[in-house]
C-alpha cells in the first residue's frame, strides 16, 4: 500500500529513514542493473537526458563544462559524471547506495576514468561550502530526496553564480500512474498533494512537488530559475528497459520529465 504523507514539517530523522528505504531499494535494483548495462552508459560518448535519451545538444543546458568543479547528487553508477569528466569537467559523484557506487568504481577501473565517489545522503553532503561551479542531478536527489533539503545543500555547495541543473519526473506523469503502478494512463489517479512524498509499493520513496512549490524552494535558497523544459518523447522513442513509468505513445503527447536550470545569485 502506498504511503502519501506530505513532506512538509519533516525532520532529519524522517529524511534518514527515507534514505534507508531508498538505499535498500537500490541494493536490489543494482543486482538487476548489471555492470554490463552500466558499462554501456559509460562507453557512450554522447550526453543524453532521461528515459528517452534526449540529446544534450537539443536541450542545451550544460554549456562548456571544461575546468568546472561539478558535484552530481545521486549519481548512481556515475555514468553522467563520466561523460562530464571526458569533457574536461572535474566531477564528484555522490550517492546513498554503496552497491551503485561499487558498480561505478568497477566502471572507473574498466574505462580508466577517475574521479571521487562519495557515499552519502544528498540532504547531508559531507563536502565543503562554496566548492562547486555546477550541481547536477539526473533522476538522483531531484527525485529521491526531500526538495527543501537537497536544494538547500545544492545552494550551500555552489559558489556564487554557480548553476544547478536537474531532471526529474513531471508532476503530471506522477499523478497518472495507477495505484497498482505500471505505466501512466489518461486518468488522474491521485491528487497533487499526494505526490509531494510518495512511498511506492516497490519500496522507493519519491518526491514530486508542484512547479510553484519547487520554484519556492529554489527562490528561498537564493536561486534564479533560468529555464524549465518539459520533455516529450521523440517520434522514434522506445520503451525503457527499466523505467516503465510511461509508454512512448503517452510521452509523445504529455511530458514525462522536467529539466530545470537555475543559477545561484551572486553578491549584490
Amino acid at each position: 500500500m502506498r504511503d502519501t504523507r506530505e513532506a512538509h514539517g519533516r525532520d532529519g530523522a524522517d529524511r534518514a529513514a527515507d534514505a534507508r528505504i531508498n538505499r535498500d531499494l537500490w541494493r536490489v535494483v543494482n543486482e538487476q542493473y548489471t555492470d554490463g548495462q552500466a558499462a554501456d552508459r559509460w562507453r557512450s560518448d554522447a550526453i543524453v537526458w532521461g528515459i528517452y535519451d534526449i540529446p544534450e545538444q537539443q536541450v542545451d543546458v550544460l554549456g562548456d563544462v571544461s575546468g568546472l568543479d561539478i558535484v552530481e547528487l545521486g549519481c548512481g553508477t556515475a555514468y553522467f559524471s563520466a561523460w562530464l569528466a571526458r569533457r574536461g569537467g572535474r566531477p564528484v559523484g555522490l550517492d546513498v547506495s554503496e552497491a551503485q557506487l561499487a558498480t561505478a568504481r568497477r566502471c572507473q577501473q574498466s574505462f580508466g576514468i577517475a574521479f571521487p565517489l562519495v557515499e552519502a545522503d544528498a540532504t547531508a553532503v559531507p563536502l565543503a561550502d562554496d566548492s562547486f561551479d555546477l550541481v547536477l542531478s539526473e533522476y538522483g536527489a531531484s527525485l529521491w530526496c526531500e526538495p527543501s533539503a537537497w536544494i538547500a545543500e545544492a545552494a550551500r555547495l555552489l559558489r556564487p553564480g554557480g548553476r544547478l541543473v536537474f531532471l526529474t519526473n513531471s508532476v503530471l506523469v506522477s499523478l497518472c500512474v495507477p495505484d497498482d503502478e505500471g505505466p501512466a494512463t489518461t486518468v488522474l489517479a491521485r491528487g497533487q498533494h499526494e505526490v509531494r512524498r510518495i512511498h511506492w509499493s516497490d519500496g522507493g520513496v519519491e518526491f514530486h512537488p508542484g512547479h510553484g512549490e519547487l520554484i519556492g524552494h529554489l527562490r528561498d535558497n537564493g536561486f534564479i530559475v533560468e529555464s524549465l523544459q518539459e520533455l516529450l518523447a521523440p517520434p522514434d522513442a522506445q520503451r525503457h528497459g527499466y523505467y516503465e513509468i510511461a509508454e512512448p505513445g503517452w510521452g509523445r503527447r504529455w511530458p514525462v520529465e522536467d529539466l530545470w536550470t537555475a543559477r545561484l545569485a551572486g553578491p549584490t
